[in-house]
């Protein structure tokens, strides 16, 4: 959705929106009408063409999704310090399930 909402900044068609954001036309049309019914998208309907343009609380949305994901980086980044990076990955061969990582 976030994506959606900063392609259409500035107005987009929805060919436009559909290959910047990687979407199946079905998927970009369950979006997009999900993102009008909550206001948080415009359609803009011109003689031509029709565009697409987020709305201010579109705009809004966005500035707390960024702030959301920066706390999340932060505290990503805070148990990564806490535990020396220490990542742990499982793999799975065969009917075993092995845990990789620094331990």
């Amino acid at each position: 959705m976030a994506e959606i909402l900063e392609v259409t900044l500035g107005g987009a068609l929805k060919t436009q929106v559909m290959y910047k954001v990687n979407l199946s036309f079905a998927q970009l049309n369950e979006y997009l009408r999900f993102l009008l019914n909550l206001k948080l998208l415009e359609l803009v309907e011109n003689t031509e063409r029709n565009v697409y343009k987020t709305t201010s609380k579109g705009v809004r949305y966005l500035e707390s999704y960024r702030k959301i994901r920066e706390l999340l980086k932060e505290e990503q980044d805070n148990n990564n310090s806490k535990n020396g990076n220490s990542s742990v990955f499982l793999v799975k061969r065969g009917s075993q399930v092995i845990c990789k990582g620094p331990f």
